[in-house]
């Protein structure tokens, strides 16, 4: 039995666990997301970060920094989307980001972002990880790093949840389940298969536990590791959220209608609208996709609406945080892949470009109405502060108060930190 255990990749035991669940308890809950202890076994004391939570917005394919955050003169490059200026002096943005320019002295715009990983799934594994892909382990995403280091605020919901995000998605990587994030598809419809199904009461539910304890009972003290415990853990977060007076955060109806308006009719939108909602619960860290980036043809039709889209999500989110006292312990990040050509190719496309692009942070420590960083005047090459993809990382990391320098082993034995040599950008601190 334990030989045939071993054989099964991380995910097959997720859904190996999952699957138990749903047999056994008639829970599901998707890849379970399971409690975090903190750093067990951290040697290195936590530094006092100034952020308590985080909002993660990942544009999905390489959204374009000329039209966006970091607009040119330069008409060829330019195309037809206008530069228009912003609440403070001397900063502008694409015309299609009029509502955070009435903003943007609550974020700072990072213009100088450089990758060498110029193909989607290994750009975004590059982004979310700091780690370049390779075919011999998984690394963990930033949120689990989070999860592992700190834990959760609130013990009863998940610490890390991912919303619309793909199924590529490097999750705790080599660590242990329980780090992993719950997977949210459509926001509207909540966290699903939540409660108890018809005909079964509390009461039978526990019975049921007790069946499952005494059949398993034996076999988890014969094998007392990691990845069966975590079958364990399952169960018990399943049945501690199922009885969870938060679990109502997962459900963006509960809403007014026009709150719901004010963060746009897509789903990124409402998206963004659950993210405020279970950050106001105490979950931890949240990552939210938008896809549909990926501009090769017909880029400045597309992004006019992918844009508006963002602007009017962000924006809204920004305000909304700001005016229930949530923004200055709550780090919002906007990240993407790359950037894409300066040149404009036939099909009125842009291309990938991982050489220069933007990215922007607010809230949590972050100042306010503030670029860091610069491209030339046709935003192909880093002028100025160049930011790599571990440099990103690391900032995140530093507002968290996560311990960078602590070695984590992987089960091959292979030492790891969760931002890979990356250097926090200190300027972007209040």
């Amino acid at each position: 039995m334990k030989k045939l255990i071993n054989q099964f990749d991380e995910l097959s035991r997720r859904d190996f666990a999952c699957y138990l669940a749903k047999s056994f308890l008639g829970v599901g809950l998707g890849l379970p997301t399971l409690r975090a202890r903190g750093s067990e076994g951290s040697t290195i004391p936590l530094r006092s970060g100034t952020a308590k939570r985080v909002i993660y917005l990942y544009m999905t394919g390489g959204m374009s920094h000329l039209d966006t955050l970091d607009p040119k003169s330069d008409a060829e490059v330019r195309g037809p989307v206008e530069t228009i200026g912003t609440i403070v002096a001397g900063i502008q943005v694409s015309e299609h980001m009029a509502r955070l320019a009435k903003q943007v002295d609550k974020v700072s715009l990072i213009r100088s972002l450089s990758s060498n990983q110029g193909a989607h799934e290994r750009g975004r594994y590059f982004m979310r990880t700091g780690y370049t892909q390779r075919g011999t382990i998984r690394h963990p995403a930033t949120g689990a790093w989070t999860m592992r280091f700190i834990g959760k605020l609130n013990q009863t919901l998940p610490g890390y949840v991912t919303i619309g995000g793909d199924s590529r998605h490097p999750g705790a990587g080599f660590m242990e389940a329980k780090f992993a994030p719950l997977p949210i598809g459509d926001p509207s419809a909540g966290l699903q298969n939540s409660r108890l199904p018809r005909g079964v009461t509390m009461n039978k539910m526990r019975q049921r536990l007790q069946l499952v304890n005494q059949l398993d009972g034996l076999f988890k003290v014969r094998y007392d590791q990691r990845k069966v415990r975590a079958y364990t853990d399952a169960y018990r977060d399943a049945i501690s959220l199922m009885n969870s007076q938060d679990l109502q955060a997962f459900d963006i109806s509960q809403e007014a209608k026009a709150t719901q308006s004010a963060y746009g009719d897509n789903a990124f939108g409402q998206g963004c609208l659950l993210a405020r909602r279970l950050i106001e619960k105490d979950v931890r860290f949240v990552e939210v996709s938008s896809g549909g980036w990926d501009t090769h043809q017909n880029n400045f039709e597309r992004i006019s609406g992918k844009a508006a889209e963002l602007d009017r999500a962000l924006s809204t989110l920004l305000a909304d945080l700001e005016g229930r006292g949530l923004l200055e312990d709550t780090l919002v990040v906007l990240a993407t892949e790359f950037g894409r050509t300066p040149k404009i190719n036939q099909n009125t496309g842009r291309d990938h470009y991982p050489k220069a692009f933007s990215c922007l942070m607010a809230g949590g420590g972050i100042k306010g109405g503030y670029v860091h960083g610069a491209t030339d005047e046709m935003g192909a090459e880093v002028t100025e502060d160049e930011v790599s993809i571990p440099d990103f990382n690391a900032t995140i990391a530093h507002a968290l108060g996560l311990p960078q320098d602590e070695v984590v082993m992987s089960d091959s034995g292979r030492p790891f930190t969760v931002a890979h040599k990356g250097k926090p950008i200190e300027a972007l601190f209040a």
